[in-house]
């Protein structure tokens, strides 16, 4: 399974932008689907997170800001970014477990995309 990121870029401070993670490969389920960001000199930390077993789970410093979806039938995830802050900027990964089987389930990483918030 592999993922691709798309629809990192440059915005404006209180723009938009939507990422897009879509998973390619064998795959009976997608379990869960999230989005970390790492800032340069910091941890990489939870953005969102939507999940077939638990609720949708938000970092507190975007909750109200960013929706995070998925469209099972494009095995695609989505993350709508609104009013776009500076502290904002990072490189944006897509993480998902995925079953390629009823008894399996791995976890995936993509390769990243930057969002940069210019004010």
């Amino acid at each position: 399974v592999h993922l691709m990121e798309s629809g990192g870029g440059l915005a404006q401070s209180g723009g938009s932008l939507r990422l897009s993670c879509a998973a390619d490969g064998y795959i009976f389920k997608i379990t869960a689907m999230g989005w970390y960001r790492q800032a340069p000199g910091k941890q990489r930390e939870l953005v969102a997170v939507i999940s077939s077993d638990e609720p949708t789970r938000y970092g507190d410093s975007v909750k109200g800001r960013f929706t995070v979806s998925i469209d099972n039938a494009k095995n695609t995830g989505y993350l709508q970014m609104n009013s776009l802050k500076p502290e904002d900027t990072a490189v944006y990964y897509c993480n998902a477990h995925i079953r390629p089987s009823p008894n399996y389930e791995y976890e995936y990483w993509g390769q990243g995309t930057q969002v940069t918030v210019s004010s």
